[in-house]
């Protein structure tokens, strides 16, 4: 008898694929603890039976559960659940990706995907104290834990100061190594927001999640010690991956 942590029943026609919203409740029975407790998944003939789906349905589940590295298959031996910890990323005063995986994983970088120079938004001048319209470099990035991406972030800065931080970020690696290349030796959190949402597009394909899996969302400003306003960004974190840990401490 399968356990208590899939309880819901499918809905057809809801305009949400059924293998979807069974991927939904094994990854969240899973995060609950309430189901996988012995490492293993239920096989997929009591999980069809459970959902009164067939199994083709369960497998397209079950992949892309795997895909997202919530589940390993091995062959002749079943499904199991992947047993490694969520890393624990530290949101305080002094907030840096490298430093804040220390410890958890051996390979710690961020990579440059894109970058371009356009007008800021209202909230994005508005973050920065800068005029509407004014131009801002855009950094679209993902950090990486041991080969395994685990964060997308959207990074604002103003233009007319940091012209070529792309160049220093794609070199370094690092947001604070290309800061100091330009003359910032340290910086703060002024704030962060936290929230939680389904990925979209672009997370799921570069984060490699499946549709459906949920991000944690940290909207923060970081400024210099001398508070003028230095960086706008958000940040997501595949939520089965990562959890963020709040602490005050500088």
């Amino acid at each position: 008898m399968i356990g208590t942590g899939l309880e819901r029943e499918v809905t057809r026609r809801s305009g949400v694929a059924l293998w979807r919203q069974i991927a939904d409740q094994i990854r969240q029975a899973i995060s609950s603890g309430a189901l996988g407790a012995d490492g293993r998944l239920p096989p997929e003939l009591a999980l069809s039976e459970r959902f009164g789906v067939n199994r083709h349905t369960v497998r397209s589940a079950i992949a892309a559960l795997v895909q997202e590295g919530v589940l390993r298959a091995e062959q002749g031996r079943g499904t199991f659940v992947e047993t490694r910890r969520r890393l624990s990323y530290p949101i305080a005063a002094r907030t840096r990706f490298s430093e804040g995986l220390e410890g958890q994983a051996r390979d710690r970088h961020s990579i440059l995907l894109s970058h371009a120079v356009g007008p800021a938004s209202s909230r994005v001048s508005e973050a920065l104290g800068l005029p509407q319209d004014a131009p801002v470099l855009r950094l679209e990035t993902m950090g990486e834990a041991d080969g395994r991406p685990v964060s997308r972030a959207t990074s604002f800065f103003d233009a007319s100061c940091f012209a070529g931080f792309e160049n220093a970020f794609a070199r370094t690696g690092s947001i604070t190594a290309a800061l100091w290349e330009f003359g910032v030796p340290d910086y703060v959190r002024r704030s962060t927001l936290v929230s939680a949402r389904h990925a979209d597009s672009a997370d799921l394909a570069d984060l490699r999640l499946s549709p459906g899996a949920i991000v944690l969302v940290t909207v923060a400003i970081n400024e210099t010690l001398g508070g003028s306003p230095l960086q706008f960004s958000e940040t997501r974190f595949a939520a089965d991956r990562v959890e963020l840990s709040v602490s005050g401490r500088a």
